[in-house]
């Protein structure tokens, strides 16, 4: 009898498979969340344009977690589908593979940190004050970003075993790490200089790399089925391809989550500042109702990956729906918060009277389109496990540049910026309608 870890995703019921896989990652993405908020919190005490400043440089933030996710996404998708075909030692070649690719992307984001994130600013405000803020945190986590990026590998190919404890304690010691050290190095507490904005985004910088040397750490001092190792390491070109194959879609799809907020920012601004900061506070607290939902994500889909490289359609279709039914309802429940405690929710971040009244439209609006987005959550990981990972990236394109985007425009010059918030629910209706159907379908031809 086997002793492989993942023998369990082939025999493990799928309830207690999914949760087990699931909750420590839902657990770590609420600890990520709880940072993200405490984070921007600590940041608002440093007044308004410094929270102007972290709304304006998002996005770039957004398109470097994206490099990471889609590496990490390509490699332990792979790895997981290698593993189900008992190729092991494709696998161990791919997850080294991983780690090469990791690092040129590291070198490449670092310079482009360095040259062009002033200028990145200036494309939406001559404010030099928040233009400085805004450059002094992008120069600080992007050209330190190798903790993320590497601690965001090392989790997917662990994941992609079957083990779900070691990258939930690196994100927890990431962002416990992150918290702590926030208004020590942001305010100047025993002994430090009070460094302001460059405090909090060191202190991030500090938790991504604590939280890679957890990774590191278990990877390469404990056993495991992944062995990473750069000895007779041969070049195959299709191997490289593979991964990008299966890891730039969700490259793209986050990046363009990227270019959407920048979009977004762009017709925000002409509505003012207050705008741009209600966006923000809205992306931070959302991600305490999203974030779990991605941890539902990372559980399943290595055990959607593993059955489809095994042909179990079975045991498929069950992930599939009871990944499903979770998302819909912790996004419910998100809704239903949103809409009943959006004044605590805003107030958290010391917000002005004028903020609030911006933000609480947008809030309660925007949180309409929550269980729709689940649903997009889940397709996209099918997509993305039978090998579609197109298709996952044309449903990112199409929902965000092709709906959401222009309806925003179009509901902003026609009815102000009230009505501007009802593009979300709208585009993720509209990617519902169009591609379940054919979701359902693709899970039908690829076990035929």
């Amino acid at each position: 009898m086997s002793t492989r870890k993942s023998d369990k995703m082939a025999n493990w019921p799928i309830g207690k498979l999914l949760y087990s896989m699931s909750l420590p990652a839902v657990f770590s993405m609420l600890v990520q969340a709880m940072y993200n908020i405490v984070d921007t919190m600590y940041v608002s005490q440093l007044g308004e344009k410094a929270l102007f400043a972290i709304g304006l440089v998002f996005p770039l933030q957004m398109l470097v977690l994206s490099i990471g996710l889609g590496t990490g996404a390509g490699v332990g998708t792979v790895v997981a589908r290698r593993l189900g075909e008992k190729r092991y030692e494709e696998a161990n070649k791919t997850a080294t593979y991983g780690v090469i690719i990791t690092f040129v992307h590291f070198v490449i984001t670092a310079i482009c940190g360095l040259l062009f994130s002033r200028a990145f600013l200036h494309l939406f405000t001559n404010d030099m004050v928040a233009i400085d803020m805004g450059h002094t945190y992008l120069l600080i986590v992007m050209g330190l970003c190798f903790g993320q990026m590497f601690s965001i590998l090392f989790e997917r190919i662990l994941q992609s075993t079957g083990n779900m404890m070691i990258p939930m304690a690196a994100q927890l010691v990431g962002a416990i790490t992150n918290i702590i050290l926030d208004p020590i190095m942001i305010f100047g507490y025993f002994g430090l200089p009070a460094m302001g904005i460059a405090g909090a985004a060191y202190a991030t910088v500090i938790g991504q790399v604590l939280g890679c040397v957890v990774c590191v750490v278990a990877l390469f001092a404990g056993k495991h089925e992944i062995v990473i190792s750069f000895n007779d390491l041969d070049y195959d070109a299709d191997r490289l391809k593979y991964i990008y194959v299966m890891g730039l879609p969700v490259m793209i799809m986050n990046a363009i989550g990227s270019v959407t907020t920048t979009c977004l920012n762009k017709v925000l601004i002409s509505f003012g500042e207050n705008a741009v900061m209600a966006l923000t506070l809205y992306f931070k607290v959302q991600s305490f109702v999203f974030m779990p939902v991605f941890g539902f994500n990372q559980g399943s889909l290595p055990i959607l990956s593993y059955n489809y490289g095994a042909k179990n359609k079975e045991r498929y279709i069950k992930t599939v729906k009871l990944f499903a039914l979770s998302a819909t309802c912790f996004l419910a429940l998100g809704t239903i918060v949103f809409h009943l405690q959006t004044d605590a929710l805003v107030n958290i971040f010391n917000a002005s009277e004028q903020l609030l009244t911006v933000a609480r439209v947008a809030f309660r609006i925007i949180s309409l389109s929550f269980v729709l987005a689940g649903f997009t959550i889940v397709m996209t990981s099918v997509f993305q496990s039978l090998g579609s990972s197109v298709t996952s990236m044309f449903i990112s394109i199409l929902r965000q540049i092709g709906f959401l985007i222009p309806l925003a425009i179009i509901l902003g010059k026609l009815w102000g910026l009230n009505a501007l918030w009802f593009a979300y629910p709208c585009a993720e209706g509209l990617v519902v309608i169009i591609f379940l159907p054919i979701a359902l379908r693709k899970i039908k031809k690829a076990f035929n």
